[in-house]
């Protein structure tokens, strides 16, 4: 099974692991309730790096994104998501996902982990019509989400981001204790909340730091 670069800290914590579609996955650590309570009233942290991540890039971005989606992407700013979904010429659904707007050239799409692979081969399928690069970075990103009413409390002293501004939906670029990130606020465990993009060879540092907070 594949594994995180987080599973060391899920096991050492005495997590209980599960296979969650071909990863090494932990499901929890005490009880349902108690962890549900948790994220509630204060914070949990997950880690959610077995999700996909796509990235498009090149001058014809935007009309690939257009093509690939119905929302409409143009009406993103530079460092806004968007719930959105990977769709067929018929209308229907390959995969929900969310895309960020890094650059005028540059979006990354983030898709489910059960169907990471079947995603990115539809969207590097559908390309020849675009001047584009698409390139999967899931086994190279780590992705945290802390969420929970104090999330942005934890989160503030470690990170040089202004994250009272970020509005929802949004994206920025800044350093997670000391390491390159890029953070965003959608919230979509259930409640408000941070999601943090590493492409950091050590993010244990940052998953220790938070729970240390």
């Amino acid at each position: 099974m594949k594994k995180t670069r987080l599973y060391i800290y899920h096991k050492d914590s005495g997590a209980k692991l599960v296979d969650f579609f071909g990863w090494e996955m932990p499901v929890e650590y005490s009880s349902i309730v108690e962890e549900h309570n948790a994220v509630r009233q204060k914070a949990g942290l997950f880690d959610v790096s077995h999700m996909g991540e796509i990235l498009v890039s090149g001058p014809q971005a935007l009309d690939y994104i257009q093509y690939l989606t119905p929302n409409d992407a143009s009406l993103l700013n530079t460092q806004k998501a968007q719930y959105s979904a990977l769709i067929t010429p018929q209308g229907t659904f390959v995969d929900d996902m969310l895309v960020y707007k890094l650059s005028d050239t540059d979006y990354l799409l983030v898709v489910n982990a059960a169907n990471t692979d079947k995603d990115f081969d539809w969207v590097k399928n559908h390309t020849k019509d675009f001047d584009v690069k698409v390139k999967n970075m899931s086994d190279q990103y780590t992705q945290l989400a802390l969420q929970g009413p104090k999330a942005l409390q934890i989160l503030k002293p470690l990170t040089d981001i202004e994250l009272e501004e970020m509005k929802p939906f949004r994206v920025r670029k800044g350093k997670v204790k000391g390491e390159d990130a890029l953070v965003s606020r959608t919230g979509y465990t259930g409640e408000d909340g941070f999601e943090i993009y590493t492409l950091s060879s050590n993010p244990g540092e940052i998953w220790e730091s938070i729970l240390e907070e």
